[in-house]
């Protein structure tokens, strides 16, 4: 009892001069969602480095930079699963349109994916920039992720490998099934870019030259990615007069080969399709309790915004542009076009004066952006089929537009979906600069914020935890990502603060060029992006690579 006397005083002095923990950051008192759509709950994340070092009551600790998350909400940093922001990110390496929606991951390659590019693709996308210039310093799609991370990016990044990127590389543009060794070639490309990283195989099956690809081609490709437990993606042939065919087009490919599927932008076009979502919806129910694992992902708006030739056949478009210009130029090609525009656009949107041109590579049509093709067409004196044409033919491009056609009680249906994650299908881009000579759908600055705004906060479609999961988690383990979508720890310190009463996207069809505001603080790989609502100018990004990868792999020669 005497010695326990004699010690007792040392040990409490020891214990009294123990320091507490010193974390790098600590963030206290936040609403935290950690992203596994449990209910929230008050309480401290400390970071470590690039790591979420501790959470919980974190009362007796310490930090080198203190963020007080008082009546805030604290959530892992999202996931925008499909970013078109592979030309933006180069350009401006701040993301900053997404950034200040909470995006900390940008997922690319829709279809066509940024490598493999032969040195022929190469000389054709030179020679297609638009507004943003750049040269092209890769070959794979590993170099050109490496290439953005580089040069600086505030957000993470990773991608698909694309179906029509390798058809380009490939077999060209022609509407014929590959050949043996073009099949083989293909595959190996396919392997290539899993094992640099990528997280699976895409296809964007209603344009040229994916279009052409047989679902047992696709099928193929999908064999090699599920081999390093790779995810398909696809946008599928038609999201309109057949959509429910090619919903079920899209199941034969993970029935034959167990990969883990989604669908791209769920949604169906025109007035006439509107009613199918339910028989669509059940047929991905009854697929997943078969037990495929197929989920899909949409923007937050009921417009769609793709280039003019989506109303124009595919097999005018054949060979590539500069094939399909030489044919709109052909009296006799443009009798039988126009007619199939009409057709198309009575169809899908139900008037011209439902298309909004955006986008035009050439600065003498600038003018004409912001304007329907209705307004277009009644400007030149010609009629609305020719106007579409002739846009393409006068500025060199597709000519980016608008297209008002989608339900928005559909779009709200769709939220509601436990299986549906979100994404912008836009750039991440800055109402600054080279931006601001086009103008662009509003989902490049809002598709995010307007989801935890408008849908969840307002209109209560579905909890505030459930979007989290879905913005997070949901995505993160479709694709098979390591150490991300979650608050836990030991994983990475993408980290976002926000507030969920003020949340909000400002972004419009007439007014686009304006970012989204409510987010308070970002974090990336545990970097401060953004503080009190203002960008650092930090760009901590990293390649975030799929579960194929192998570090140091050589590319095949086929990809040289």
């Amino acid at each position: 009892m005497r010695l326990l006397k004699m010690i007792l005083p040392v040990l409490l002095l020891l214990y009294g001069c123990t320091s507490p923990v010193k974390y790098d950051v600590l963030i206290k008192n936040g609403n935290i969602i950690d992203g596994s759509g449990l209910a929230s709950f008050t309480g401290d994340i400390g970071i470590m480095s690039d790591t979420i070092a501790a959470i919980g009551d974190l009362n007796n600790a310490r930090g080198r930079r203190v963020i007080d998350a008082s009546g805030l909400t604290v959530a892992p940093g999202f996931i925008n699963m499909l970013s078109w922001a592979v030309e933006s990110l180069i350009e401006d390496g701040r993301s900053l349109g997404d950034i200040c929606q909470g995006v900390t991951l940008e997922v690319l390659g829709e279809g066509n994916s940024w490598g493999p590019w032969s040195e022929s693709m190469k000389r054709s996308r030179k020679a297609s920039q638009g507004d943003i210039k750049y040269d092209i310093e890769w070959t794979t799609l590993g170099e050109y992720l490496d290439y953005l991370v580089e040069r600086g990016v505030s957000t993470n990044i990773t991608s698909f490998v694309g179906t029509a990127t390798l058809r380009i590389h490939t077999v060209g543009y022609d509407d014929r099934p590959p050949t043996s060794a073009e099949m083989d070639s293909m595959k190996l490309l396919v392997r290539q870019a899993m094992e640099e990283g990528a997280v699976g195989v895409s296809s964007a099956l209603e344009y040229i030259p994916a279009c052409f690809a047989s679902t047992e081609e696709l099928t193929e490709l999908c064999r090699v990615a599920e081999e390093y437990d790779g995810m398909y993606i696809s946008h599928i042939r038609n999201e309109d007069e057949t959509f429910l065919e090619a919903i079920d087009d899209f199941l034969k490919i993970p029935a034959q080969t167990g990969i883990r599927s989604e669908i791209y932008h769920f949604k169906q076009v025109g007035r006439t399709n509107w009613n199918k979502i339910d028989r669509a919806i059940s047929k991905i129910d009854s697929a997943r309790a078969a037990g495929l694992h197929i989920t899909a992902d949409m923007y937050n708006y009921p417009a769609s915004s793709t280039g003019l030739g989506i109303l124009m056949p595919e097999w005018v478009q054949e060979g590539g542009f500069e094939k399909w210009v030489t044919r709109l130029k052909d009296p006799d090609v443009r009798k039988v076009v126009g007619p199939e525009i009409i057709k198309t656009i009575m169809a899908k949107q139900g008037s011209p004066e439902k298309i909004l041109v955006i986008g035009f590579d050439t600065d003498s049509l600038k003018y004409l952006q912001g304007k329907t093709l209705a307004e277009i067409s009644e400007i030149r004196g010609t009629s609305p089929e020719e106007t579409a044409m002739d846009l393409v033919i006068d500025d060199g491009s597709n000519v980016s537009a608008v297209f008002f056609s989608m339900s928005e009680d559909n779009l709200k249906k769709e939220i509601a979906l436990p299986w549906m994650s979100f994404g912008s299908d836009g750039l991440s881009m800055a109402p600054e600069g080279v931006f601001l000579k086009s103008a662009t759908h509003p989902r490049a600055y809002g598709n995010v914020a307007r989801l935890l705004g408008k849908y969840v906060r307002d209109e209560k479609i579905i909890p505030l935890e459930e979007a989290v999961y879905r913005l997070t988690t949901l995505p993160a383990t479709n694709m098979k990502i390591a150490k991300r979508g979650a608050l836990k720890e030991g994983y990475y310190a993408d980290i976002v603060v926000f507030d969920p009463a003020n949340i909000h996207d400002n972004s419009t069809f007439e007014d686009p060029h304006q970012l989204s505001t409510g987010m308070v603080h970002v974090f990336v790989n545990g970097v401060q992006v953004m503080n009190d609502g203002s960008h650092t100018g930090a760009m901590p990004g990293r390649v975030v690579r799929g579960p194929g990868y192998k570090e140091g792999q050589p590319a095949p020669e086929s990809a040289q």
